[in-house]
């Protein structure tokens, strides 16, 4: 998969009352930036968002900061959020911008759902 591939963004309820998920497939760069933006406006669970990172191979520090800003938006709504299946380069630049320290992290969507 390359930088520049297309992101593609689904959601779909999970399995607990009150819950989606958000899968994201694809590079989270600058140049997708404005569509991810849009689908993660349109709508929010009443409960629990799941952040399926599991297909995201590379993500740059504009998807960084739109996956901050989806965080804060869910904290003004007393949603919470789970970040889930996040690659091991991913998660280095979690690691790196202390974004490890704020978001709450599952190994994968099913793990997350277990422990809701």
């Amino acid at each position: 998969m390359a930088i520049d591939d297309p992101l593609t963004i689904t959601r779909h309820p999970g399995i607990a009352p009150g819950t989606s998920i958000l899968t994201l497939v694809g590079p989270v760069t600058l140049s997708n930036l404005f569509d991810l933006q849009a689908r993660l406006r349109d709508g929010f669970a009443p409960v629990v968002q799941l952040l399926d990172l599991s297909g995201v191979p590379y993500m740059d520090s504009a998807g960084m900061g739109a996956i901050i800003n989806f965080h804060v938006s869910c904290q003004n709504k007393r949603i919470r959020l789970i970040v889930c299946g996040v690659s091991p380069r991913v998660m280095e630049l979690f690691r790196m911008t202390r974004v490890d320290s704020v978001l709450s992290f599952f190994p994968s969507v099913e793990a997350a759902e277990a422990a809701l």
